[in-house]
């Protein structure tokens, strides 16, 4: 199996890997595209809501 952006593997007693060493650009890069990715859901989720208005929306969030 390919590891695209594994640099380095950190393995238990048995050979199995616990721990993956990437670079730091392509940490911020697969957390961006986690991020999307979640926004994504969260739009898609929302798309047949109604709209509050920001008197209404201020109101739920003072629920909270």
């Amino acid at each position: 199996m390919a590891y695209p952006y594994a640099k380095e593997f950190i393995t238990d007693a048995k050979g199995h890997i616990v721990k993956v060493v990437i670079d730091w650009e392509e940490y911020l890069t697969l957390i961006e595209a986690l991020e999307d990715e979640g926004l994504l859901r969260a739009m898609k989720e929302a798309k047949n809501e109604i709209p509050l208005s920001l008197d209404q929306a201020l109101r739920e969030l003072e629920k909270e």
